[in-house]
């Protein structure tokens, strides 16, 4: 196991490498608490100092509550002090949101990543409210979740500049596509930004984040951390190289199908616990797998 005791000192309170975790299902598309433990175990003895339980790779939308609870116990059970469990909570209903974030800081999560509200398209005022209503509810530090494409609305620079300055707001995980934008925000909010969308990994670190949350790292954890080692140690030349090389993989996970599918149907390659998708994602086809298979081996040798 990689040594990842500076990443999660006070100055980082949620970690680098933070894997945003498939959720592993059964067969009959039940929860597989037991297949969770043991990936969430995988992923941190290859390097991730983080999971992102619940997100959009972890299938929200589709787990019940008492589904998310149940897997935050898990996941804490089996990596707890070894690393940070974050939990997604984000609805577009604010009294759920803040329901869901007590449940998980019950439930022993480290953190929360908390989506803008979708569907509904509110207002900034509204954005902001609904943050700070969940960020008051628990006592632990909370990321939020800027992907517009998703949710329709904008994390605007005013807002995250307002919710700044909230002692539990402490991170961004990013997904706008925004470079300019999101290096201005940074330095004028000072909040650990991480980067949602791994062909930027690189560009956003070299800007200021601080990490990344990361889908391919649950296919290639050991990769995604090589190329923040590398830039953390100035290796900027040796850095762009292995970030170039993951490129490929990155481009056969994510430009025909949902991260999910792409990365359970490579997780289930490896023989490790992923289980099928639930509706209405599909799984990948025979002719997708290929192209998965081949740009891992690519990226990553026989591992």
């Amino acid at each position: 196991m990689n040594d990842t005791s500076q990443d999660t000192s006070p100055a980082l309170p949620l970690g680098r490498l933070l894997a945003a975790m498939v959720t592993p299902f059964h067969d009959d598309g039940s929860l597989d608490p037991d297949g969770a433990q043991r990936l969430a175990g995988h992923l941190v003895d290859q390097g991730c100092d983080g999971l992102v339980l619940s997100g959009t790779t972890g299938e929200s939308p589709t787990t019940t509550d008492a589904e998310k609870e149940t897997l935050v116990r898990a996941v804490v059970e089996a990596v707890g002090g070894r690393a940070r469990v974050i939990a997604g909570v984000g609805t577009s209903d604010t009294s759920h949101t803040a329901a869901l974030a007590r449940t998980a800081e019950r439930a022993g999560a480290d953190g929360l990543l908390v989506v803008t509200p979708y569907y509904s398209k509110p207002q900034q005022e509204g954005v902001r409210l609904h943050l700070r209503a969940v960020a008051d509810a628990v006592s632990l530090p909370v990321m939020l979740y800027d992907i517009p494409g998703r949710t329709g609305t904008r994390l605007a620079a005013e807002t995250l500049r307002a919710l700044a300055g909230h002692p539990r707001i402490v991170a961004v995980k990013d997904v706008s596509y925004d470079l300019a934008g999101v290096a201005r925000t940074i330095a004028d909010t000072g909040l650990h930004y991480y980067c949602g969308a791994d062909e930027l990994n690189l560009p956003l670190a070299a800007i200021g984040a601080v990490g990344v949350v990361s889908t391919v790292a649950n296919v290639a954890p050991r990769e995604t951390r090589a190329v923040l080692d590398a830039h953390a140690r100035g290796a900027n030349a040796e850095a762009l190289r292995l970030h170039q090389q993951l490129l490929p993989l990155v481009q056969a996970m994510m430009d025909e199908a949902p991260g999910t599918v792409t990365a359970k149907a490579l997780l289930r390659e490896a023989g490790l616990p992923a289980g099928p998708v639930r509706l209405p994602l599909a799984e990948a086809t025979a002719e997708l797998l290929e192209r998965l298979l081949k740009a891992r081996q690519e990226a990553c040798g026989s591992r």
